[in-house]
């Protein structure tokens, strides 16, 4: 005997999807969204729907946007010669957030990972070679964890940019071995953007 209605179980099921949420945690929120009110959740189902229609890649940056180019990329008080170079969108929010970096960023959705069978052309990376080539004296800023995979990462770039006039730099090794940028505070964000290491020019 099913402990739960079918329509129940999927929802728990749907949430279960979600990174970071077990079984309890999703039982714990499908049961919480049946004290909601029908005008709330016909609301957020709305506002779900849309947002996996309208949101998309920057086709520049990479970055989640409702438009073809990003604000951030769009902002010409930016200094678009300063790329800072993240794994996924929620890196670009942290930096966002501690509201001292005047760049643009380059999304590379993901990292490489030869064990995981994620090569170059598995990410958002020849795009990021298309994007200098017009550029004059870009730097790049290496905003990638502390990882086998964001090593590897690392070195790849600096070895494609060889021989060119990109300069890259990292941030400083003050951070915590394999932390994930969107969880670090601002000030700790704010320090390692402004001690950052050059590692190729």
């Amino acid at each position: 005997m099913k402990l739960y209605p079918i329509e129940l179980e999927r929802l728990i099921d749907f949430f279960k999807k979600l990174p970071g949420i077990g079984e309890k945690s999703a039982e714990r929120l499908a049961l919480a969204i049946l004290d909601m009110p029908l005008e709330y959740l016909e609301t957020v189902s709305v506002d779900l729907l849309n947002s996996k229609k309208n949101l998309h890649p920057c086709s520049i940056c990479g970055q989640i946007t409702n438009k073809n180019v990003c604000d951030i990329c769009d902002d010409d008080s930016r200094n678009h010669n300063l790329i800072c170079v993240i794994e996924d969108y929620k890196s670009a929010l942290a930096f966002e957030r501690a509201g001292n970096y005047r760049g643009v960023y380059h999304v590379l959705n993901g990292l490489l990972s030869p064990i995981m069978d994620i090569g170059v052309d598995d990410i958002n990376f020849s795009s990021l070679v298309n994007r200098v080539k017009n550029l004059e004296k870009p730097e790049l800023i290496l905003a990638l964890k502390s990882s086998i995979e964001g090593e590897t990462t690392t070195l790849y770039i600096k070895k494609k940019f060889e021989n060119t006039s990109v300069k890259i730099s990292r941030l400083s090794y003050g951070l915590p071995i394999g932390a994930e940028i969107d969880y670090l505070d601002t000030i700790t964000l704010d320090k390692a953007l402004e001690d950052r290491k050059t590692i190729s020019e």
